[in-house]
């Protein structure tokens, strides 16, 4: 009985929505950059939401993999998760103030809204999915998990964003104190020429103290041989 209302409820939900992915983002009409999506959904969708490929283990809304692993066990395609997925993020249900149960409306949009839901169309349900594995140890992998390598530019990473700053030439020379201050506590200090609440202010919620602690000596080995102070 428990795993047929498992089987039925996603069925459900997708009878429901199939009227409104028609009218979704535009799904398949664009092309969509997978990668670019993973990014996305770390930053501004893994802070609700537990999805095994994104590494993102918050409880706020639904876990995404439970969400759709009954729907994929019978059948279900990629395209559906995603044109799903697209019109949730354009027209979350239920609407109410209460962020644990309504996703707010615009959390992506345009050329973004057709990634995340092409990224989550990809991976959410899938069985086995896990972030991709990276080499550098394990704050290489934190760098990896978390996205970074989409918003900064870190050559041992292999990462090239341009959406903050180059790590390879702002990190040298800082202490690993100011380091993980600037990775919990983004908008204390600013970069030249960036603007305000461009970096997620959560990863110290959102990650471990060793998680913190091996990114940030992943950081310093990258961008100083491994020399920096520890103090401020």
């Amino acid at each position: 009985m428990d795993r047929n209302l498992k089987l039925i409820r996603p069925l459900l939900v997708l009878a429901l929505l199939a009227g409104v992915v028609v009218a979704g983002s535009g799904c398949g009409t664009t092309s969509a950059d997978v990668e670019r999506g993973r990014v996305l959904f770390v930053q501004k969708c893994g802070t609700c939401h537990t999805m095994a490929q994104a590494g993102t283990t918050a409880q706020i809304g639904p876990d995404l993999d439970d969400a759709f692993a009954a729907a994929r066990e019978v059948g279900e395609t990629g395209d559906t998760v995603e044109g799903i997925t697209a019109a949730q993020i354009e027209s979350p249900r239920p609407v109410t103030a209460n962020s644990a149960v309504s996703m707010p409306a615009g959390i992506v949009e345009g050329q973004d809204l057709i990634d995340v839901a092409a990224y989550v169309g990809m991976y959410a349900g899938v069985p086995g999915a896990a972030p991709p594995r990276v080499p550098g140890g394990p704050g290489a992998q934190v760098f990896a998990n978390k996205g970074c390598g989409g918003c900064h530019t870190l050559a041992a990473a292999n990462a090239g964003g341009m959406v903050g700053p180059n790590l390879d030439e702002a990190l040298p020379g800082q202490s690993m104190a100011t380091i993980h201050e600037d990775i919990v506590d983004p908008n204390k200090a600013i970069a030249k020429g960036f603007p305000p609440d461009l970096m997620p202010a959560n990863y110290g919620e959102t990650l471990t103290q060793k998680e913190l602690d091996d990114l940030v000596q992943f950081l310093i080995e990258s961008t100083s041989g491994g020399k920096a102070s520890n103090g401020g």
